[in-house]
Parts: structure tokens; sequence; C-alpha cells
């Protein structure tokens, strides 16, 4: 059983030296890695990703993490995934990674993603050149995601996670007003998921969202925004994959 402790949208500023820290000191204790998913400083700036980057450094577990739309507030992106690789943590954008967790080969795949909405409601790319490019800027996201899983699979990785800032499907959207749900997530993500395959997916950003939700290809997903989680991280249990296990729709029957 792998377990995987996530939380998005914790939202760092100057001031908030140490108010995780504690926190995060025991994630050793109940999980073996620990996903970031996004909007983990208030402007996005590199002093605050220095914030970040002391709340999590030394773990003794990997720390794996995608932007969020706060962490591109202040064009730099760069510098604050710099700071954040300094201290050891893999942030991910239309890629993925490996971790060796026990000799368990467990796969990430993350991608910020993007907005545009959900099936029936969404945008398309028709009209004016920044209406297309808002949804070819979320297709990209979301076929980069699906390349990233692929790779993973390829690499013969026993568990697969999809890593996310923006939601891929609605249902962990109930709670946000409906009107703003094309700004919170896309179902490209979720076809994404569901094409490739993945484990589990976890997302933030929906704050007044619902934890628990799931793409019409069977794969679970899980909105970590620390308000609708209400606590430092939650922890999740997936079963590893093997040749004879029993799946649904892309997911061991056996994992959480």
């Amino acid at each position: 059983m792998i377990r995987i402790a996530a939380v998005g949208d914790i939202h760092l500023g100057l001031d908030s030296a140490g108010v995780l820290r504690p926190a995060f000191e025991t994630i050793r204790d109940s999980a073996d890695v620990l996903l970031l998913a996004g909007d983990l400083t208030r402007h996005g700036t590199a002093a605050e990703a220095g914030i970040v980057a002391g709340e999590v450094a030394g773990l003794g577990v990997p720390v794996v993490a995608v932007l969020g739309n706060h962490d591109y507030h202040s064009d730099q992106q760069g510098e604050v995934t710099a700071v954040l690789a300094d201290a050891d943590v893999t942030v991910l954008e239309g890629q993925g990674t490996v971790l060796d967790i026990g000799g368990v080969p467990v796969g990430v795949a993350g991608t910020k993603g993007f907005g545009g909405g959900f099936a029936g409601r969404s945008g398309g790319e028709f009209g004016e050149p920044v209406m297309k490019e808002f949804i070819r800027y979320s297709r990209r996201c979301a076929e980069s995601l699906r390349y990233s899983l692929d790779g993973l699979k390829e690499q013969g990785c026993a568990v697969r996670i999809a890593l996310t800032h923006f939601a891929p499907v609605p249902d962990t959207l109930a709670g946000e007003p409906p009107e703003i749900f094309p700004f919170l997530g896309s179902y490209l993500l979720a076809e994404a998921m569901d094409e490739s395959g993945a484990d589990l997916a976890v997302h933030g950003h929906a704050h007044l969202g619902t934890e628990h939700g799931m793409t019409s290809g069977g794969v679970r997903v899980r909105n970590v925004a620390q308000p609708v989680i209400g606590r430092a991280f939650a922890v999740y249990h997936l079963a590893v994959r093997t040749a004879a296990a029993t799946r649904v729709g892309g997911v061991p029957v056996a994992a959480e």
C-alpha cells in the first residue's frame, strides 16, 4: 500500500514561516510522499517561494508539486520553481517523475492545467483569437498530462497519479458558484486521465468545493485545497498494481 499525503492552496506569504512546518514534520510517520497541488504562494514571488521551501525541506519523504495561478501572478514562476527545486521539491509542468517507494515505482504526472469548463458547458476554439488561445492553452496542458501518464505507464509504474491545480471534474467543485466553474477547471484534464489511466487524481483551486469526485472513466479525484480538507494535508492509500489485480475503470479495487 502506498500512502499519499496531499494539500493545495496553502497560500504562504512572508509572514507564514513555521505555520505548517510542525504538521509537515509528522508526514514521514503517515505517508510516503507529499504532493502539493498549486497555489503555494500568495502572489507568486521568489521570496514567498522561499517560505514554502522552508516548510517542506528535509521532511524525509519526496515532495512533488505543480504551481497554481497564484504562483504565476508576479510572472516569477521560473524563479519560484528554482527556489523550490533548491529545497529538493520536484516541480512538474507537462512532465512526469518516478519515485522509488520501498522498491515500488510510483509515477506522478503533473500540470497546472487551466479552465474552459465541463461537458455541455464549456468553451471552444471559436471566435476571437484570445478565446481560441484560452482553450488551446487548456488543451495543451491536458495533452501534456496524457503524454506524461503514458510515459509513466511505459516505465512500468505500479501506481500512477495525476497532479493538477485546476479541477478535471465538476464533482469536486460542488459548493462553488456554478457561474465560475469554467474558470475552475476543464473536462479536457479528465479526458486525458481516462485515456491514459490513473490510480488517483489530485487537484486544488476550488476553496469552496468538495473533496471527493470521479471521472466518467472511474478515476478517483480528490480536491485537496486546504480550505476544503480543513487540515495541513490529507492522506490517501493506494494499492500497488499487480498483473493479477482486479481493476475497475483503471483503478485498483483494493485502493484507499
